[in-house]
């Protein structure tokens, strides 16, 4: 829902950032796409059409999520990356 829901902001015009945490970083791995091969190809077409993926690292790490398996285009997010996405003036932020 989430995902779709963002995908169909982008399409209107709104920037899109999706931060994948907790549990949420399996869905960024290539090893889990018989699981979440749904959710792998909306991932993928929020990154054509622009907006950006971001994953957890310390995730990663707890979920034994290996750089070399995640999605193309997906980014390992850090503190400038949050930064520059996620805290400027007037972005607004929605969790599910």
């Amino acid at each position: 829902m989430a995902i779709t829901f963002g995908m169909n902001q982008l399409e209107i015009g709104h920037p899109l950032t999706i931060f994948l945490n907790d549990r949420g970083v399996l869905v960024g791995s290539k090893k889990m796409h018989m699981k979440y091969h749904e959710q792998q190809e909306l991932l993928n077409q929020v990154m054509a059409n622009g907006g950006k993926v971001f994953i957890c690292p310390m995730c990663m790490k707890k979920y034994k999520v290996a750089e070399k398996d995640l999605l193309p285009g997906l980014q390992i997010s850090n503190a400038d990356l949050i930064n520059e996405s996620l805290f400027q003036d007037g972005t607004k932020t929605m969790s599910w």
